[in-house]
């Protein structure tokens, strides 16, 4: 058995192995030709676990022929990344590939700032999250962004096929592939998680020929599963218990997977996203405050940072999970989407429709617009909706003290049209 993981010994040098990815790694893509060329900007891979953003790292540094540095911001700081910037300006250019780069806030993330525009380091950021949101501006400004996309089936085939084929290791082995499915399945668009799998059963099967069928696969990775795997199905099934258990009104479950989540982990900033959902699709208008509550969340752990976190993340789990519940904001949204699916762009009435010009006047738009404030209780009853489905409902009030004062604010003012 070799020392290295199976996905480590099998990681390409070139583009050419380089599977995946043909709009940045293929024959005419723009990020290959600037590696070739050896002229490349720093750069930011955004996507899923597993899809070869740490290789590609690499292959540009063995291209570049510059000292790389591979750091994760899961577990170093501001004081590994200056260090890497010393060495920089001691020996010359690097580059700096710093894993999971939306781990880092605010602050961490500007260090890096100087460096690059000086032309110091060649900066490398890999993340699984929307950079829009998880790179500060500043940075953003100075790298590029590249979109990796889930490996295919046919991907995840070559792979296999290749590595069998190129590893010392599994070159021993008589190996072939009867069925795929529960390998592709299992390995979920992964390619380090495939690998990990052929590996295991490998390493499991008794004799030189080894062959993969769906049972196999299947029996071997249940008896293996890891308590959590923050990329694997587990990561899905922690957050979707956790998720269910809030709507559920339990917090005491709640609580128990947002443990376990941050036990395995989890970063806070994916359950503190969750939350922020919830509190609409599943709280919402019965109250408002949840919403409110979970943003602050967010924003809170992104300044306050791990460990202490965990206690705002417990604390707004708990009242989410113990605030009245209601989902007539997702079911209205829901309807109203069903409906413009079916009826298209429908024209908007005349009068509600801006008129900035003289020929918008002329036609009718505008024309006997109410404004609600001109009338008792700033109301005004006209029609809102395109002709063709004037009158149709979509959004109905929730059973709960809050809703029900807009079901009899609703009632007075539209009863006649809507019904409620």
């Amino acid at each position: 058995m070799a020392d290295k993981p199976l996905a480590e010994r099998a990681r390409p040098e070139t583009l050419d192995d380089f599977i995946g990815q043909e709009h940045l790694a293929g024959k005419n893509a723009i990020l290959r030709q600037a590696i070739e060329s050896g002229n490349i900007p720093s750069m930011i891979f955004w996507g899923p676990p597993g899809v070869g953003k740490t290789t590609l790292a690499h292959i540009i540094s063995k291209k570049l022929e510059v000292r790389f540095f591979n750091l994760s911001a899961i577990q170093v700081g501001v004081k590994e990344v200056r260090e890497v910037i010393d060495i920089a300006k001691r020996t010359g250019r690097v580059i700096l590939f710093l894993d999971e780069i939306h781990r880092f806030n605010k602050g961490q993330q500007d260090a890096l700032l100087g460096a690059i525009e000086k032309g110091l380091i060649t900066f490398i950021g890999a993340t699984t999250e929307n950079p829009s949101f998880e790179v500060n501006p500043a940075l953003l400004s100075r790298c590029q962004v590249y979109i990796l996309k889930e490996f295919s089936e046919e991907n995840l085939k070559a792979l296999a096929e290749q590595v069998i084929k190129k590893d010392p290791f599994l070159m021993e082995k008589n190996i072939s592939f009867k069925e795929w499915e529960a390998l592709l399945r299992l390995s979920g668009g992964d390619a380090r998680r495939l690998l990990n799998i052929i590996e295991l059963i490998v390493l499991q099967s008794k004799g030189d020929k080894v062959v993969f069928t769906n049972e196999k696969v299947v029996q071997v990775v249940q008896a293996n599963i890891a308590l959590y795997d923050k990329s694997g199905e587990m990561h899905y099934d922690l957050i979707s218990a956790f998720i269910k258990s809030i709507r559920g009104s339990d917090p005491n479950a709640a609580v128990y997977y947002l443990a376990r989540m941050l036990d395995g982990g989890e970063d806070p900033k994916f359950i503190a996203r969750r939350m922020i959902i919830l509190s609409s699709e599943d709280i919402g208008n019965a109250n408002p405050n949840a919403l409110l509550l979970a943003t602050s969340c967010f924003s809170a752990i992104d300044v306050i940072g791990m460990p202490e976190a965990r206690i705002i993340l417990s604390q707004t789990a708990i009242y989410l999970a113990c605030s009245v519940k209601s989902n007539s904001g997702y079911m209205a949204i829901s309807n109203a989407l069903d409906e413009t699916s079916k009826s298209g762009n429908l024209p908007v009435p005349l009068a509600l429709r801006n008129a900035p010009t003289a020929l918008m006047k002329k036609i009718g738009y505008g024309k006997d617009y109410k404004y609600a404030h001109s009338f008792t209780d700033n109301f005004a009853e006209m029609e809102f909706l395109p002709e063709s489905i004037k009158g149709m409902k979509f959004f109905e009030p929730g059973k709960n003290p809050r809703e029900e004062e807009m079901r009899l604010r609703l009632q007075k003012l539209w009863k006649e049209k809507y019904g409620y």
